[in-house]
């Protein structure tokens, strides 16, 4: 009768003991605690200072080849504008030389009978020629374009006293991001690769260091169970990872000034179940290649990068071939990034945060299922 509390007794000391060893393990490795916590650091200001998706000063070419009233009065508009660096060319030559030479990025050209046709039709038509190498910087660079001659066209039939004819008046209303900034976009979609990088590239080397270093054999000796040779490895990585998601989000809201407008408990049970999927891959990578080097290259490959490229964090999925569309549903990343960048931006919104955590919830247990049939105390 007083042997099963004894077990659990002595359960539950093998395990903190296992606990004890991993945290120990970890604090005498600089590189886990680097990936945990400086490596979000350095990513986070990357990404959220270094890398942009917005065109800002962009180098413009303006050409009048007729300078007048109106003219200047359009060019000002660009001169004014915060996503232009002006320069005046006085012939549309010189312009596409400078574009050929990659001095400009765009040109705007007013031909000389600009204000003719102003004036005796309101038909004047404006040339714009823009560098199509950069093909998203292109299409941005042309919105901008246009937003600024429709402002003009508007602010010139004021003062004329009549409205703008056009035969269509929009309305444009941005929801969630209305600033339009790219940073808002990429630092939550961040979190995500972080937990990546913590979860399943640490977690992936900590079974194959025990085999490279002979040490498994000394367990495998001991009274201590498989289970809890996994709990001990998981539950410090799930703390170091879950830390490292805590800096990210004090950065990404206090740094960078990402709103959080859903809630943060949601925020942080999807990461600590997101985060169990991560330590589920790495430890079954750590178990199926027993060597660092090699256990290390898998978790990069097989996790990491369709993470930074499969999961929307930065490209469309939508925009994606319909077999790499199919192709991003076994990327767990992909759910998360929709979590996170939905309770950021948008919100408590249960359509999208329902399905893609249950999704998570599915993989952590197909993960686990893996880990525990081909996990096992032998030595073969």
């Amino acid at each position: 009768m007083n042997r099963r509390p004894e077990a659990r007794g002595g359960a539950r000391t093998r395990l903190r003991g296992m606990v004890r060893k991993e945290f120990l393990q970890i604090l005498r490795d600089p590189s886990s605690i680097a990936i945990a916590f400086v490596m979000p650091v350095v990513l986070l200001f990357l990404f959220g200072y270094g890398v942009s998706l917005d065109a800002k000063d962009v180098p413009l070419a303006l050409v009048a080849d007729h300078p007048d009233t109106n003219t200047s009065g359009l060019l000002r508009a660009f001169e004014h504008s915060d996503y232009f660096t002006p320069y005046h060319y006085a012939d549309i030559q010189t312009a596409m030389q400078a574009l050929r030479t990659q001095q400009v990025d765009g040109i705007v050209w007013l031909r000389e009978d600009f204000s003719r046709r102003l004036l005796s039709s309101a038909d004047a038509p404006i040339g714009v020629i823009v560098n199509g190498v950069n093909a998203n910087q292109a299409r941005i660079t042309e919105g901008y374009i246009q937003g600024a001659w429709q402002s003009w066209l508007e602010h010139y039939a004021a003062a004329q006293g009549r409205e703008l004819e056009a035969p269509v008046m929009v309305e444009p209303r941005v929801w969630f991001n209305a600033a339009l900034y790219s940073r808002h976009f990429l630092v939550p979609g961040l979190i995500a690769v972080i937990m990546t990088l913590i979860g399943a590239l640490l977690t992936s080397l900590v079974i194959a260091r025990e085999w490279e270093r002979g040490t498994m054999e000394a367990l495998m000796v001991t009274p201590i169970r498989i289970r809890e040779i996994l709990l001990g490895k998981l539950i410090p990585y799930f703390i170091l990872g879950m830390g490292g998601m805590l800096l990210t989000v004090v950065l990404a809201r206090w740094q960078f000034e990402v709103p959080l407008r859903g809630s943060f408990l949601l925020l942080l049970l999807a990461s600590a179940l997101f985060m169990l999927v991560a330590l589920g891959m790495g430890l079954l990578i750590s178990i199926v290649s027993k060597n660092q080097f090699v256990a290390g290259q898998i978790a990069i490959i097989v996790t990491f990068l369709p993470a930074f490229i499969l999961s929307g964090f930065i490209f469309d999925i939508g925009s994606m071939p319909a077999p790499v569309q199919f192709i991003t549903h076994l990327v767990p990343a992909r759910y998360f990034v929709s979590i996170v960048q939905t309770l950021f931006l948008a919100g408590d919104i249960w359509p999208v945060l329902l399905p893609n955590a249950g999704a998570l919830a599915l993989m952590a247990a197909v993960f686990f299922a893996l880990v525990r049939r081909r996990a096992s105390k032998r030595l073969d």
